[in-house]
């Protein structure tokens, strides 16, 4: 793994280089492995963005929920306080986006971890650009969306109710807002705007995950069940979201009646 952070940081500094801007995203890195957090920090750093690591879990924490930083990357295993309980910590005050680093083949980490409130995980031993790529993907869910041409980001989107205000980022059920990761706001938002059809795995880890789909990668599903939980039921007591076995999900338009 450090090897191969060398490996790639060594022969793309040059051309990383001139890619810098001030367009400059700060991202904390919180793990406990100390030369690992310097190579990701050098690699990143060229890739564009303002890097802090930190070492250990209970002061990450602490900096994680400053709002100083743009994006979390958190190891899962540290010792002491594990990077599940950081998470925990995070989510009670915090919405900011954490890309959680996981053991390879360890699938339960990386459900827990979504179930849990993270936007994405990156397994053990990973390419660094990949890393980059997840972080940016992330990012550019987070931020307001900026249309060029297509319905007005300050027009709300409406069904039933539930209403989606996409400039603010801030969703209401009932008039009540619904707390919602960046994820899970994309996810909404995709669904919404297709309310009434069915819309396939494939083009939601595309659009929403911005990666090409697997079927070997359950994160969509996890997602949809944590979106199911937090936007609750329809009026007649049926899921607003219904899973389409093979195919993917469908947001319900409600009847008239409701």
């Amino acid at each position: 793994m450090i090897r191969e952070l060398n490996v790639i940081a060594a022969t793309s500094g040059q051309r990383m280089e001139t890619q810098l801007t001030s367009n400059t995203e700060r991202v904390l890195v919180i793990d406990d492995d100390v030369e690992l957090c310097k190579l990701i920090s050098r690699y990143l750093v060229q890739e564009g963005f303002e890097i802090e690591s930190v070492n250990r879990s209970d002061s990450g924490a602490e900096k994680a929920i400053s709002g100083n930083y743009e994006l979390i990357v958190l190891d899962v295993m540290m010792p002491g306080v594990n990077g599940f309980d950081v998470l925990r910590r995070i989510r009670a005050r915090s919405r900011i986006p954490v890309l959680m680093l996981t053991a390879k083949g360890d699938a339960l980490d990386r459900v827990l971890g979504l179930e849990m409130g993270a936007d994405d995980y990156l397994p053990k031993p990973f390419n660094p650009q990949e890393l980059a790529a997840r972080i940016r993907a992330i990012l550019r869910r987070a931020k307001p969306e900026q249309s060029a041409g297509g319905p007005s980001s300050n027009e709300p989107i409406v069904v039933g109710d539930v209403e989606m205000n996409r400039g603010a980022r801030i969703v209401r059920r009932k008039g009540e807002i619904v707390n919602l990761t960046s994820v899970e706001f994309d996810l909404l938002e995709v669904l919404l705007h297709g309310a009434g059809q069915i819309i396939g795995r494939e083009k939601l880890t595309k659009d929403v995950l911005g990666r090409e789909f697997s079927p070997f990668d359950r994160s969509i599903d996890t997602h949809v069940c944590n979106l199911r939980k937090k936007i609750g039921l329809l009026a007649d007591g049926t899921e607003r979201i219904k899973g389409v076995r093979g195919i993917g999900y469908l947001y319900v338009l409600p009847s008239k009646s409701t």
